[in-house]
């Protein structure tokens, strides 16, 4: 797993509204276009520097255009940037008070072993 290119993605899109909007709505669709315009792009840098050896994984693309949370923990992403931006965009369908929190919590249960997977990158 691209952990680093799954994270920026997770990253990236959690701090655009827009952004979260759009995956929200068509996840293929943003996902492909992220993949093709902002992924190769180095993180905080002019737009002509760009990568060429990074790219998501059939499982990665999958997991996030899913909106599988489950699969991206186990594939080692990151928890926390998950949640958030999962917060920015289910929350809202949810009627109880961190009904969303809950619900993505109880589908991580399975996974309340040690050692967690590993989320460095």
């Amino acid at each position: 797993m691209s952990k680093y290119l799954v994270n920026k993605f997770l990253f990236t899109v959690d701090r655009d509204r827009e952004l979260t909007e759009r995956y929200r709505e068509d996840p293929a669709g943003l996902v492909a276009w992220w993949e093709e315009n902002l992924g190769p792009r180095l993180l905080n840098s002019i737009e002509d520097e760009r990568t060429t050896w990074l790219a998501l994984t059939d499982d990665e693309r999958r997991a996030l255009v899913e909106h599988d949370h489950v699969a991206l923990f186990e594939m080692g992403a990151h928890p926390f940037l998950t949640l958030t931006l999962w917060i920015a965009m289910f929350e809202r369908d949810w009627d109880e008070p961190l009904g969303m929190q809950l619900d993505y919590a109880a589908k991580l249960a399975h996974l309340n072993v040690q050692p967690y997977p590993d989320i460095g990158t």
